[in-house]
């Protein structure tokens, strides 16, 4: 940045950081767009004249809500909901919704901030919204997350809409989650309309969505290496987290021939050195899907190397796929893969690397693809679905894997558009951030003050 632009962007960073105090999460999330963005308005006055990443990072809604339901023992439990509409100038508000004990303002303003770069990057007519609550579904009956769900939807449907807001799932928000969603969304409207994703196929779901945010992070992987001569082929890959984005992200890496030595979640990592195989993934689907049990049993079933506590960075490794959570990368854990031989990162969580853990990779110039670019395939299959409700039509599983294959190739071809560089590097969060920004910041130009 040159000394005026370095001035700009220091006051709009304090005036995001007074006007959102302890949102740490957001801060990060807006930041690291806006180190790139600033520099690339330098020579764009209307950007500028028009406030337009001022106006980005101010969400357009933020509802917030208290959600009351009853447990099994009968006793009322109070959690609180929310949604955050962030910007809707390029199509309805579209993204998930999160049940975890983790969930607050900051963090679902940086996922809805997120979200409205990742969804410009997939071409498709989305806008970028997030949502969630602070209920935990771990360990809660069927009948309990229903009553949960059931009231989360009477408070959040008079706010969602098919060509409104869009929600999908999320961390917590699976099938089942979603299901009662829908069905009291229906309820209460009593109308049939495509305004969840991540529907069951029995009522209007999509072929390959629960697949697509894993197959996507993977399938941006192979285009990266392959814009190097190189393909997955034979490396060993470390991943983080063993739900649905982290099983196909898996899936994926072994069909494509890299050797996948690590799965993870909240109680630690698994070290497979002979690598998970299809057999053994679909032992892990099992595990969390249907007997919701932890990651350990695995190393009991396989006699793997389990590591209670800790996390899988410092297995050495050529590709690190970390699908887990956001921050879970530290900047000494980036400085440890790099040093046992790391040369890719693709992100199938939302922002899981620290800001100074993305400075490290990029200071090594490794190949290193953030979240709203490499995980975009789950919001462009569930895109594909909105189309498919709105037509009563339901694509074949082969066709949509094609269009999400073609879908990353085009995020990817944006990437490179924004972010090649002098010899030949490739910066690919300048190419997300730029890539994602314009489509959206054009847009906004084109309505005026609004």
């Amino acid at each position: 940045m040159n000394k005026k632009t370095s001035t700009n962007f220091d006051i709009f960073m304090a005036w995001l950081i007074r006007t959102n105090p302890g949102q740490k999460e957001f801060h990060q999330a807006v930041r690291e767009v806006a180190e790139h963005i600033f520099p690339y308005i330098e020579d764009k006055p209307v950007y500028q004249e028009m406030r337009i990443m001022e106006r980005l990072s101010e969400p357009d809604r933020v509802i917030s809500f208290r959600v009351c339901w009853e447990d099994k023992d009968g006793n009322i439990n109070i959690n609180r909901g929310y949604r955050i509409q962030n910007n809707n100038a390029i199509g309805p508000y579209k993204g998930g919704v999160r049940f975890h004990p983790s969930v607050n303002l900051s963090i679902l303003k940086f996922l809805a901030f997120e979200q409205t770069f990742k969804n410009s990057l997939t071409g498709l007519p989305m806008g970028g919204a997030k949502g969630g609550s602070d209920f935990n579904p771990k360990g809660k009956t069927d009948r309990e997350v229903m009553r949960f769900c059931q009231a989360f939807m009477s408070e959040l449907a008079a706010h969602i809409g098919h060509d409104k807001d869009v929600p999908a799932g999320d961390i917590g928000v699976g099938p089942r989650e979603i299901g009662y969603l829908f069905g009291q969304y229906k309820r209460l409207t009593h109308e049939f309309t495509g305004v969840l994703t991540g529907k069951g196929m029995e009522y209007g779901g999509s072929h390959g969505r629960i697949e697509a945010t894993g197959y996507g992070t993977v399938y941006f992987l192979e285009d990266m290496l392959k814009h190097q001569g190189k393909s997955p082929k034979g490396k060993t890959c470390v991943i983080s987290g063993s739900g649905n984005v982290a099983q196909y992200a898996c899936e994926k890496a072994i069909q494509l021939g890299a050797k996948v030595v690590t799965l993870s979640d909240s109680n630690g990592f698994i070290y497979d050195k002979d690598g998970v195989t299809q057999e053994k993934l679909e032992f892990v689907k099992e595990l969390k899907e249907v007997k919701r049990g932890r990651i350990s049993d695995y190393a009991k079933k396989f006699g793997a190397e389990f590591y209670q506590g800790k996390r899988p960075w410092g297995v050495p490794c050529d590709i690190a796929l970390p699908c887990a959570t956001q921050n879970e990368i530290s900047g000494d854990e980036a400085k440890t893969l790099l040093k046992n031989g790391l040369i890719a990162v693709s992100e199938g969580a939302n922002m899981p690397t620290s800001l100074e853990g993305i400075r490290t990779f990029q200071k090594a110039k490794i190949l290193f693809a953030p979240s709203k670019a490499a995980n975009a395939g789950g919001v462009a299959i569930s895109g594909l679905e909105m189309s498919q409700n709105r037509a009563r039509l339901t694509w074949k599983a082969e066709e949509l894997q094609k269009h999400l294959r073609r879908i990353m190739t085009e995020v990817h071809s944006k990437c490179l558009k924004y972010g090649e560089e002098k010899g030949g590097h490739v910066n690919y969060l300048k190419g997300a951030n730029i890539g994602g920004f314009k489509k959206v910041a054009d847009a906004m130009l084109a309505y005026g003050v609004v």
